[in-house]
Order: structure tokens, then sequence, then C-alpha cells
């Protein structure tokens, strides 16, 4: 009897076992496929919002919203009251200017911005005043960009910010996260594709230090007066410089004219010379034209011509 039992307590609890792994699989295949269909849509639309947010006429109104967010959401957490703006679609002080994407009002104070432009663009570069070339195209860089941008928006200091995937190589050599460069402002390089942008949030309390620990500074004019005159002075004194150099190039045109017409004389004299040694005298024909020197007028124009365009 006992070992009825037994063997009945096996079979039910093979049967129990079967039924769970039968209802087991049946989940798991049901939701292998539901998962894997809600996992492929997510994927798509990853991919479509990726695809989006590189066309040049979107991933600017994007970026700009996001960094707007973002900061509007930081600066909550960290209860401090400035006001966001959202600014790109707005002309500025600037004639049809709309640089400056974002407005920062440091404690809702007008007369405090902060001024933001966002550059998703690889086709920006740093534009360091010291390789600037001002006689070449003009062309946008970080530097002009934050100085239009503060200069437009009446901001008093400035903040770019670029994205990790769409910056140019020698501003992510530069700057790497956070560059401050005096006198021109921040600039910021965030990762939107991964929601990083602790580098913009730390730009921006660096930036709004700035903005409350700046004071006007008081001139004294007379002291001002005395410099300016002394750069005046040198001023003229490179324009005198420059009189001269051109003095000496109408006086050097004047010594060549003059060495040129010698040389031509000398050549002129000798063939002459020679011609009256071999033969003991000169015709008529020859005495005349020695003394005209035609020839040598008709030369010495074309050498005339060539020495006007010198140092032009």
């Amino acid at each position: 009897m006992s070992d009825r039992d037994e063997q009945f307590h096996k079979a039910l609890y093979i049967g129990v076992l079967a039924l769970m792994e039968d209802r087991l699989s049946s989940f798991l295949s049901k939701t292998a496929n539901e998962l894997g269909t809600e996992l492929e849509s997510l994927k798509l639309i990853f991919d479509m919002k990726k695809e989006l947010f590189y066309r040049t006429s979107v991933k600017g109104v994007l970026a700009e919203e996001d960094i707007a967010s973002f900061l509007a959401e930081f600066l909550a957490k960290q209860k401090i009251t400035d006001k966001i703006e959202l600014t790109g679609d707005v002309a500025g002080r600037l004639h049809r200017n709309k640089t400056g994407d974002i407005v920062c009002h440091v404690h809702g104070d007008g007369g405090r911005k902060i001024a933001i432009e966002c550059k998703f663009d690889k086709n920006i570069r740093l534009g360091d005043i010291q390789t600037k070339d001002v006689f070449t195209k003009k062309i946008d860089t970080a530097w002009s960009q934050l100085l239009e941008a503060q200069a437009n928006r009446e901001g008093k200091v400035g903040i770019i910010v670029f994205d990790l995937s769409l910056v140019d190589n020698s501003i992510l050599t530069a700057v790497q996260d956070v560059r401050f460069i005096p006198a021109v402002g921040f600039v910021a390089i965030i990762d939107s594709q991964k929601g990083d942008y602790k580098n913009l949030a730390i730009a921006y309390m660096l930036a709004r230090d700035v903005v409350l620990n700046s004071k006007e500074v008081s001139i004294d004019n007379e002291i001002l007066n005395v410099i300016i005159n002394r750069i005046i002075k040198d001023i003229n004194d490179v324009t005198s410089i420059k009189s001269l150099v051109h003095a000496n190039i109408e006086n050097c045109k004047k010594i060549i004219t003059q060495i040129e017409k010698s040389m031509l004389l000398m050549e002129f004299n000798q063939r002459y010379l020679t011609k009256f040694l071999t033969e003991g005298t000169l015709s008529k024909g020859d005495l005349l034209d020695f003394y005209a020197g035609e020839e040598i007028k008709d030369r010495f124009r074309l050498i005339e011509k060539e020495i006007s365009t010198l140092g032009t």
C-alpha cells in the first residue's frame, strides 16, 4: 500500500511539473514575441529620432529646447530663480540677427543676462584671434558666435554649447569639456544622446558667478586721455614711416631709371666707338644716328614702363 502511495505521489508531482513547464514555455514564447515587437518598435523610434536630430533644419530647434528644459530643471533643483527664455526665432539688438538661442535672466533681472548659443554643427571652428586672417571670407566660429550672441542679446556673459557627436575635432581638442576664453565667454561640450549635460551646468554656474561678481570700473578720463594721445602719436609715427617708404620707392625708381639710362648710353656709345676704331671713320648717316640717339629713346620707353609698375 505504501509502495502504491509513493508511486502515486511521484506521478502527481511529474504531472504538476509538466503542466508548469507547458505554461512557462507558452508564457516565454508569448512574451518573447511581444517583447521582441516592443524592442523593435523602440529601436525604430530611436533610429527615427536620431535621424531627425541630425537633420540641420531640425537639430538646432531640438537642441535649444532640450538645453532650455535642462537648465530650467537644473535651476529648479538648485532653488535658483533665474528666468530661462528661448529667443532663437526672435531678432535681437542687431539688425535682423537671431544669434543667441537662449537668454537667461539672473534672478529674473532684465539687466543681468547670460546669452547661450547652441551650435550642433561640425563646420564651426574655434576661431582663435591669434590665427584669424581678417582678409579672408567671413565665417562663423566659436569666438565670433560668442561675441555676436552677447552683443545681440546684451548679455554680460556668453556660453556656446556643442554636442559631442556634432563638433569639430579642433574644438574638441582645445575644449574637451568646458573652457573659459577671457573677454569672450564659455565653451561647453555636452552629450545629448546620452542625456549628459553636466558640462553645461558647470559652464552656467561659472558664468552666473561672473555676472553676479562683475563690477563696473570707474575710469579716470584724464589718464585715459594721456594713454590715447600716446597711442595716436604712435599711429602717426607709423603713418609717417609709410610715407617715407613710399618716398623711398619713388626715389628708388628714379635711381633705377638713371642707371638704366646710363647702361643704354654706354652700350650705344660702345657700339659706335667699336665701329669707328674698326673702320677709322663714321659716315654722315652714322653720325646723325649717333647724334639723335632715337634707338635709345625707343628702347628706354619700354624699360621706363616696367619701372613705373614697381611697388604697385
